[in-house]
């Protein structure tokens, strides 16, 4: 066990003979599962075993899932983290001289909070080793200075016979340009002169964070001269989906190997000479260089989030209201590849305001998908609510009120029928509508997870068109639902365009004020073009001011709607945290990526 002062005057033992292998355990854990996240890492340690490995290394937190958030204020809950931890401890005198790596809370004394986001590595029933992450980070969807202190400021090497290995947890090796953190802890570790950095982690995934890991995690190999081994964890929890992609980068070649996307991986690599190779002792394939096709990400992300949310809650079947319009038919068609056809029911409620084509593009839409499909009317209901209203109130339902009475009447009817059969209720809107306050509260806003509420209404007919395009056989969305212009039909004709600009202008406008440079270069390259040119002129401004003016008075609806699966840099939900009661000629721009 050694907590190296980087300042000693330690020599580099000369390059160890032998090889090192290293088994890296992808896992999808569950926050709060301890025996079921025990298991797993037993089953990844037998396999390393099998495979001759040294050294096994499991996701940050793994023991747990990330994050538990205050399930780590619960004394119990941090008795169970021990227990765990006992029976790894255990476990472990059964596999001889491997090394676990493996992340869980625990528990501190002295001032400030009471827990470290730690690493403990066990060797034969023994804690051999403990690192405590330095930089915890308070920003966008993490939170972490509420329950941990950081760690000391000092290097952890682990000796496995011959071998030098650095420890780092997730955002440790994220600050290697210096301009988040006071410190450094890679800088650090560098000095302490490691054959090889293990970064463990639980970095969520969204749009452009992939190429965003290898950037940053590249560089820092490059410059301090360390092969570096990044695991990751898989699986939804939450908002948040862990897309995996663990991976191996070596200071001159950069990434040399990555572990699976989207799925749980155990791996086992060979380690010599300073370079990573296959069991095989070859040099491993090199992962596909192009950048990834958004529509793609977007589908793999939503159905392992649903499925693993679904699963997770309790549910195993999902209902959807079909209007006949795109949102409900991609949301339907993402149900049925995650939890299958046969799990997904489509309920149609057409009103008196509804046209033929919402229900019989509804029903062409199941046929294809092989989901079945309920039709509801809800005609008479909404007139009962009218006539009583009458009765009661002394005055009709009109305007707003009636259009959105349809919205809560149909949403009435999906949580009736989630109570009498058990499915989970999923919400259809998307992040235009959801911006803008373009949806009803209780109504259709109702349910319990948004798959759609991170993508933009153009995003979505893109996905749609991907799932089209990529289908075997007959293309599950009809294209008269491709076609139609978007409507609520709340009202006779209405159409999108009545209350809201082109979405092809809105989203534009909407990325910029929602996630400014969060977004891709030629993402933000479009959106700020497109504002420019709105200000240039008053009608331009006008716009701005009421999309604005829109977004901030809708917060409360925000507040109060389903969580949505995050997909891109900056989601509703945990990330973005604004007031609902504010002075709303304040603009709500994003500059800049915090």
């Amino acid at each position: 066990m050694d907590l190296l002062d980087p300042l000693d005057p330690l020599e580099r033992p000369a390059a160890p003979s032998p090889e090192l292998r290293l088994t890296l355990a992808q896992l999808n854990p569950t926050v709060g599962d301890i025996e079921g996240n025990v298991r797993a890492l037993v089953d990844a340690a037998h396999q390393a075993r099998e495979q001759g490995a040294q050294v096994l290394v499991a996701p940050e937190l793994a023991l747990t899932g990330y994050h538990p958030g205050d399930l780590l204020d619960d004394p119990a809950f941090l008795d169970a983290v021990e227990a765990g931890l006992q029976r790894l401890r255990l476990a472990s005198r059964q596999f001889g001289g491997l090394h676990w790596v493996v992340g869980l809370p625990q528990r501190r004394q002295g001032p400030g909070k009471p827990l470290h986001n730690a690493l403990v590595v066990l060797r034969e029933g023994e804690v051999v080793q403990t690192y405590a992450k330095q930089l915890l980070p308070t920003y966008d969807v993490f939170d972490e200075r509420r329950h941990f202190e950081p760690g000391p400021d000092v290097a952890a090497v682990l000796r496995v016979g011959p071998w030098r290995l650095g420890l780092l947890l997730c955002e440790d090796g994220w600050n290697d340009a210096g301009q988040a953190y006071g410190t450094n802890p890679f800088e650090r570790l560098r000095q302490a002169r490691p054959d090889l950095v293990l970064a463990v982690n639980a970095s969520p995934s969204h749009r452009g964070k992939r190429a965003q890991r290898h950037a940053v995690l590249g560089a820092a190999s490059q410059r301090h001269g360390l092969p570096l081994l990044w695991v990751n964890p898989v699986g939804g929890q939450d908002q948040l989906v862990y897309d995996g992609a663990s991976f191996a980068m070596e200071p001159r070649r950069g990434l040399v190997w990555e572990a699976a996307r989207f799925a749980p991986e155990v791996r086992t690599l060979r380690f010599a000479g300073g370079q990573f190779l296959g069991l095989d002792g070859a040099r491993p394939p090199r992962p596909d260089p192009r950048p990834e096709d958004p529509s793609a990400f977007y589908r793999a992300q939503i159905v392992l989030g649903l499925r693993d949310y679904a699963r997770r809650c309790g549910f195993s079947r999902a209902v959807v209201g079909s209007s006949g319009g795109i949102d409900s038919a991609l949301t339907l068609a993402l149900a049925a590849e995650a939890l299958g056809p046969q799990n997904v029911t489509a309920i149609t409620l057409p009103s008196a305001i509804s046209s033929a084509g919402s229900v019989e593009d509804s029903a062409a839409l199941c046929r294809h998908l092989g989901v079945r499909l309920i039709t509801h009317p809800i005609a008479a209901l909404v007139q009962a609510h009218q006539d009583q209203c009458q009765a009661s109130l002394g005055a009709p339902l009109q305007g707003v009120a009636l259009e959105n009475l349809q919205a809560r009447v149909r949403g009435t009817v999906l949580m009736a029928w989630s109570n009498t059969h058990g499915d989970l209720v999923l919400t259809t809107g998307n992040k235009s509508e959801l911006s803008v306050g373009y949806c009803t509260l209780y109504g259709d806003t109702n349910g319990g997870l948004g798959l759609l509420g991170d993508l933009y209404k153009t995003e979505v007919y893109a996905l749609a068109r991907h799932l089209n395009a990529t289908a075997v056989g007959v293309p599950p969305i009809p294209a008269a639902i491709l076609d139609k212009p978007p409507s609520a039909e709340l009202a006779p004709g209405q159409r999108d365009t009545d209350s809201l600009p082109p979405y092809e202008l809105l989203d534009e406008v909407l990325k910029w004020l929602i996630e400014g440079d969060r977004l891709d270069p030629a993402e933000a390259g479009r959106a700020r073009a497109t504002v420019d040119a709105l200000q240039a002129h008053a009608d331009g401004r006008a716009l701005l001011a009421r999309v604005r003016s829109l977004m901030t008075r809708s917060e409360y609806k925000r507040r109060q709607a389903p969580p949505v699966l995050r997909l891109r840099a900056r989601a509703f939900g945990a990330g973005r945290q604004l007031p609902i009661a504010a002075v709303q000629a304040w603009p709500v721009l994003c500059e800049t990526a915090g």
